[in-house]
């Protein structure tokens, strides 16, 4: 995600704190890098079960991560209060796109941003397809 292209904080109706773990913690003394994805996955699933009626049935496939670019801001120390914000950014007839942001609580410094693109999918077929309409519902609901 291309630092200039940060969306306003003021967009985002949805947050989660993530909780650091000293093991997160790499030898510079800041969150190492790989945990970010694990961090913004988090956000996602509650994102998901909060906006979709009757929550998330964890054990179907629908959707699946197609693309992520993630960009890392400011370095997140052990101690931060740190929250995941998420929206849906735009919705497509097969795929979505998600934005989320990880804030210091405190601040409200802005220490990383990722974009996600979703693509709704069959796994038995092993192809795309249309949003279901429970799922484009809740998400364009998500968006006013």
């Amino acid at each position: 995600m291309d630092p200039n292209s940060i969306p306003d904080i003021n967009l985002f109706k949805h947050s989660v704190p993530a909780q650091l773990r000293f093991n997160d913690i790499d030898i510079l003394g800041h969150l190492n890098n790989t945990v970010y994805f694990s961090f913004y996955d988090t956000g996602k699933a509650y994102f998901f079960d909060s906006i979709m009626e009757g929550g998330i049935e964890w054990r179907t496939v629908e959707t699946v991560i197609a693309n992520v670019d993630c960009a890392y801001l400011h370095p997140i120390f052990f101690g931060e209060e740190i929250e995941v914000l998420t929206r849906c950014k735009e919705i497509h007839e097969k795929s979505f796109v998600l934005q989320q942001l990880m804030v210091e609580k405190v601040s409200g410094a802005i220490k990383s941003a990722c974009e996600t693109v979703m693509v709704s999918f069959d796994p038995h077929r092993q192809v795309s397809e249309p949003i279901p309409e429970r799922w484009r519902k809740a998400l364009e609901e998500s968006m006013r």
